[in-house]
This record gives C-alpha cells, sequence and structure tokens, in this order.
C-alpha cells in the first residue's frame, strides 16, 4: 500500500477561482494543539475551532501557543462564525485572542462549549455574540449550511459539523471516539454518518489523534470498577489530578467518593470553574452534601476526602505539579494515594514522569495510566477509524488533529478502506487545499508559525528570543566591557568580565584578557573608532576561548565604550 507523501508548497496560493472551496488548516496538523481551520467560499470565511497548543520544554517562558491569525486578520469581516466542537483548550483557547480582533465575531457550539468559551471571554473583558446549537439542528451561516452531528468524547456535548457548500460538503469529525457505552448515552451518531455519506461527502476530515493504535477503545465504564478498587485500598488522602474539562472523569470520581463515604473537594480555579458550570448547566450529577470547599476539607480527617485537582500533563503551575515539588498548601505523604486519570500527550512525558517521580519520593503511592486502567482516551482507534470510512464512502480525505505519524497512519487507514491514494490529502499547517469538482487539490501555502503568549505579550516573542532563552539556561551569560581611547585607539579601561551561570571562578577568564585588547587594538582606528566594529571582534574573540577552554558556548555581551 502506498501512502502520499507530505505536500509542502511554498508559493502562496492563487486567487479562489468561482465555485471553489478552499480548506486551510492554522494549527493542528503536525502537532497536538491549536486546532483551527478556515474554510473560504464566495468571498466569505468560516472558521472551525481555535484552539492553544501548550509549551513544551525548549519553550521556556511560554504560557500557551496560539494559531497564526495573519492570513485572516485583514479579512475578519468577511468571517460568518467560527464553530467550535467541542470545548477542550486546544480547540477554544484561542478564541479570546480572535476575538480581541473582531469582538462582534459569532461564536456557534453545543451549550456546554458556550458556557466554557463565556466563562474564558469575561476574563478577557470581551461580551461575545453566542449560537447555541444542538445535535441534528442545521444553521445556515452565510454561504455555509453547517449540520451538526452528535460525536462521543472525552468531554460532554462534541459535535461534528457538515459544512455544505456550492463545491460539495466537508464533514469535519472534531474530535471524537465509538464508545458504545458512554456514561451519558450519547453515542456518536454514525446513522447521521450514513446519511451523508450516502448524499456524498466531498472531503472527511477525520481526527487522526489514535490512528496508530489497533482496534477499538475501551468504554469509559471500565474506568469505574478499577477506581472503586483503588478507593477501596486507600486509607488516607486521595488526590486524583485529570483535566479540568473531563466531566467524565469527574463524575466517576465523584461517584466513587459517594460509594466509600468520602467528600470531594476540588481544587484550583479551572476545575473549580467548569467543574461549576457542568453541575450547573446538568452535565455534572453531584450527590447533596458530597462537595466541600478546599479550606473545609482540610478540617477533615485524611480517610474521609478526596481531592480533586489539575496537572495530569505536569503543567509546572497547575497544582498536581506543586503539590508534587512541596509547594502547595495540600501536603502528601507516605499512606497517601494519587490518581492520575488521564492519558499522556505526546512532548510531555518527561514532564509528567517528574510529578510521578516527585510524589514517589514524598511516600505517595502513584496509580497511573503506566500501572493500571485508570483513563480510555477520548480519539477514535484504528478499527473505529475504519469503521467510518466505510460508513461515510467520502471522494476525498484530509487527515487533521496529529503529529505527523498520526496523519501518515490515518491517511493509511483511508487508503485501505479503499480511498484512492491520490484522494488523501496529507498536509501540514498552513496548507492550502482547494475542493474543485469534487477533487482535492494542494495550491499552495500561507503563514502558520507559532504565536507565543509570554505574560501580557502576544506574539512579540520569537524562535530567537527562546534560543537566548535556552542558551542562558543551559550555557550561562559572560559579559566582557572595554574603554577605548577615541584618539589612540588603544584600550584605556578594562576589560572587566561578569559571568553568570559558570561553575569556574570569574578569575579563569584572566587568560582571555590580554588576548582581547591585542585583538581590538588590531582593528581600532584611531581618531575613527567603529564601536560595532570593535565589540564584535572581542565577542569572537571570547567566543572561541570559551569554547576551546571550557566547552562552553554561553550568551556573551560585549560593551565597548569610546571615550
Amino acid at each position: 500500500m502506498t501512502v502520499p507523501t507530505f505536500a509542502r508548497p511554498t508559493a502562496p496560493p492563487p486567487a479562489l477561482a468561482d465555485g471553489t472551496l478552499r480548506v486551510v488548516a492554522l494549527g493542528g496538523l503536525g502537532e497536538i494543539g491549536r486546532n483551527m481551520a478556515v474554510l473560504e467560499y464566495g468571498g466569505q470565511l468560516l472558521i472551525i475551532d481555535c484552539g492553544v497548543l501548550f509549551p513544551e520544554e525548549g519553550q521556556p517562558g511560554v504560557d500557551v501557543i496560539l494559531p497564526d491569525f495573519t492570513w485572516i486578520a485583514d479579512r475578519l469581516e468577511d468571517a460568518q462564525a467560527v464553530v467550535l466542537t467541542h470545548g477542550h483548550e486546544d480547540h477554544i483557547g484561542a478564541v479570546p485572542y480572535l476575538l480581541r480582533l473582531r469582538p462582534d465575531l459569532p461564536v456557534v457550539g453545543s451549550r456546554l462549549t458556550l458556557a466554557l468559551v463565556e466563562a474564558k471571554l469575561v476574563e478577557h473583558g470581551i461580551a461575545p455574540v453566542l449560537q447555541v446549537v444542538t445535535e441534528g439542528e442545521t444553521a445556515a451561516l452565510g454561504e455555509f449550511s453547517c449540520e451538526f452531528v452528535a460525536v462521543n468524547h472525552s468531554i460532554p456535548d462534541a459535535l461534528a459539523v457538515a459544512v455544505t457548500t456550492g463545491a460539495g460538503t466537508v464533514l469535519h469529525t472534531g474530535d471524537f471516539k465509538m464508545d458504545q457505552l458512554p456514561l451519558d448515552g450519547r453515542v456518536t451518531d454514525l446513522a447521521a454518518f450514513a446519511r451523508l455519506g450516502a448524499t456524498g461527502v466531498d472531503l472527511f476530515m477525520v481526527d487522526s489523534t489514535n490512528a496508530e493504535v489497533p482496534g477499538f477503545l475501551a468504554s469509559e465504564r471500565e474506568i469505574g470498577p478499577v477506581l472503586d478498587a483503588v478507593f477501596a485500598s486507600s486509607h488516607q488522602r486521595i488526590v486524583v489530578s485529570s483535566f479540568a474539562s473531563h466531566v467524565h472523569r469527574v463524575q466517576q470520581v465523584l461517584d466513587a467518593a459517594a460509594r466509600h463515604g468520602r467528600r470531594v473537594a476540588f481544587v484550583g480555579r479551572s476545575m473549580v470553574r467548569n467543574m461549576g458550570l457542568a453541575a450547573e448547566l446538568g452535565y455534572l450529577h453531584v450527590p447533596d452534601g458530597l462537595l466541600v470547599d478546599a479550606t473545609a476539607a482540610e478540617a477533615l480527617s485524611s480517610s474521609e476526602v478526596v481531592l480533586m485537582c489539575t496537572g495530569s500533563q505536569g503543567e509546572p503551575m497547575a497544582a498536581l505539579s506543586r503539590i508534587a515539588r512541596g509547594e502547595h498548601k495540600v501536603r502528601v505523604g507516605p499512606g497517601d494515594t494519587v490518581i492520575l486519570a488521564s492519558s499522556l500527550i505526546p512532548g510531555n512525558e518527561n514532564s509528567v514522569f517528574a510529578v510521578i517521580n516527585g510524589l514517589t519520593r514524598l511516600g505517595a503511592r502513584v496509580v497511573h495510566g503506566g500501572n493500571a486502567k485508570v483513563h480510555v482516551s477520548g480519539h477514535a482507534s484504528a478499527g473505529e477509524l475504519l469503521t467510518c470510512y466505510t460508513v461515510v464512502r467520502p471522494k476525498n480525505v484530509m487527515p487533521v488533529h496529529g503529529e505527523p505519524r498520526h496523519l501518515v497512519a490515518n491517511a493509511g487507514l483511508a487508503i485501505a478502506s479503499g480511498v484512492a491514494p491520490e484522494r488523501v490529502v496529507l498536509v501540514e499547517d498552513g496548507v492550502v487545499v482547494d475542493l474543485r469538482d469534487g477533487v482535492a487539490t494542494v495550491v499552495g501555502s500561507v503563514p502558520s508559525e507559532h504565536v507565543y503568549v509570554d505574560g501580557s505579550s502576544v506574539g512579540l516573542l520569537s524562535s530567537s528570543d527562546l534560543k537566548d532563552r535556552l542558551v542562558l539556561a543551559e550555557e550561562g551569560f559572560v559579559s566582557f566591557f572595554v574603554v577605548v581611547d577615541e584618539e589612540t585607539g588603544l584600550v584605556a579601561a578594562g576589560p572587566q568580565v561578569v559571568a553568570r551561570g559558570f561553575a569556574e571562578d570569574e578569575a579563569v577568564f584572566t587568560d582571555i584578557r590580554a588576548q582581547i585588547v591585542t585583538d581590538i587594538e588590531a582593528v581600532s582606528t584611531p581618531g575613527a573608532i567603529d564601536v560595532h566594529l570593535l565589540q564584535q571582534t572581542m565577542r569572537r574573540a571570547v567566543g572561541r576561548w570559551v569554547w576551546g577552554s571550557l566547552r562552553r558556548r554561553p550568551m556573551i555581551v560585549s560593551v565597548v565604550t569610546a571615550v
């Protein structure tokens, strides 16, 4: 079986021809996060999802990473709406930043999804225009007719969306799986998928996250007995960590706590906010008297309480990470049990293992996906994806939501199901795909850089800045200061040195001082001092010496003052 290679055009796309639908992913293709797709037809735009990507270890100081809005920033008045498939951060987290550019852009989604978005927008001081939709409903959004289809995922109220224009129908699954026994009874609507397939799906955009996983996923219901067993064997404090939006998992923890006579306290602002919304809207069912606030929980015996917190992905400032470092008011020790009720997001492995090791060092028993079945993924595995391809029978397929290996595996499944290889479009962020006369074709590319949020700064931090931060963290910093006489071109004072992040004493730099003076005086011109030239000369001399003597490549700052 031949799987197509990634198309990587560098030229911008041509003007959009009449009767053609353009599809551009500005995030989520080639990475797990910042999902965002833009559809263009008849001079109008429709945005599907607008999420964030969380930083990795090599991106110090970054809070979140946004999609690159450059391509649409000047055309947001043409946008009819942003349609949200579900309420996870990698699909809704960037909405506030998009609405800063156009606050009245309609936001369309299910009731829970919009409640989570609205809570975020309040924090940003934005009053949104919201349109609630439900499965089975069709909404006319300009040139785009959108039918919403129920799908099962690890958060309630998830939707797929079928977008129909004069160029054909695109079916975007969002994140989904096919749990046949979901906790809330809301299964993925394969009958609707089949009906759409019989009518004709011209482009199928399919979740790829678990395309490498064979067979079918276990049901969420299998987690309940495992949690029961862990609770039964725990005689002191229990701490459970999960995503702050995983309502189903929180429900299972509440149910287990009620059965074992424990009270539950939510720890962390996002957990408290999201579960409060879920309970208010009826998605989370809380037995009377079960919940207590974190302060009241401190007064309870350790055998009477369960703490539900965030931090299952090792996020440095999340509650569980701070607990593992001993920096949180919640303390764990010998006899306590910590449950990490989530799967590992690729790229977070080291951070999660650091948390597990920290908790273990404190004496806690740590239960996680590696030693117990305490989590089931929310993304369809290979068997479920093949079922969808068989039901939908799409004309063209565009794998979405995944790293390159996931996209390639999904492309292979599409071809195995009978889709012609030339009809499988394998692309990453920024690549432009045009759908015309039932054929999807790669026609160019648009900007799709990572946009970093660093505190109040949005988009100002560059890859070069991140490289500097890594150098500072890993190699240290050294600064040399020299005063040069303008008339003679000779060094009048210095070099003075300041070094940080070096194990060696600053005296180790004595050997380079004489060489700096020699190099500077060799290139200086009396009466016409070129400060920039002298700084570069000093920087090169220091760099060669530090590497040759100390095997280090620190950040070097050279300062020359002419007097």
